[in-house]
């Protein structure tokens, strides 16, 4: 009966560590490649699209947790999404799944130009005291362009609204 008592924690463990392995294709897309899908220019001002890019964050459920004008940059997080309660009183293990959200925003020219970026950090623990934490980059050029039409939209809402 003790037996049971150590060996669940272990397959259980032995389990999510299995299940934590990164299964999918490493991207083969080059820094190039991904550079493109991450960044849009406008032919609008710092001024018109520093605050359009806020708004669409937070449209998109974010919350901003940093945002310098001067700097460009601007950086938010979603809400946190985590295991359930049973899953953490049966099992003794506790995992999270955040998105973390930037965007540099620099005048080259007479352009704007806007870097976005987007990132899923799952975070996880035992009863035992061990911590894991793995980033994984969003390459997924859907989410960029879905990202990229709302600006647009945002950028023309406020340009004529001015």
């Amino acid at each position: 009966m003790i037996r049971y008592r150590f060996i669940l924690p272990i397959v259980f463990s032995a389990t999510m560590l299995g299940g934590c392995a990164n299964t999918s294709p490493q991207s083969t897309m080059t820094p190039l490649q991904i550079q493109s899908m991450e960044t849009r220019d406008y032919s609008s001002s710092k001024d018109v699209v520093f605050p359009s890019v806020i708004s669409v964050f937070q449209d998109l459920g974010y919350t901003i947790t940093n945002a310098s004008k001067d700097t460009g940059l601007i950086s938010a997080e979603s809400a946190t999404e985590g295991s359930s309660l049973a899953t953490k009183i049966l099992l003794g293990v506790s995992s999270s799944s955040q998105t973390k959200a930037t965007a540099f925003i620099e005048k080259i020219g007479n352009k704007t130009r806007v870097r976005l970026n987007f990132v899923v950090i799952e975070q996880g623990s035992s009863q035992y005291g061990q911590n894991s934490r793995a980033d994984h980059p969003i390459l997924d050029a859907k989410i960029y362009q879905n990202a990229f039409e709302k600006i647009d939209s945002a950028i023309f809402v406020r340009k004529s609204s001015i």
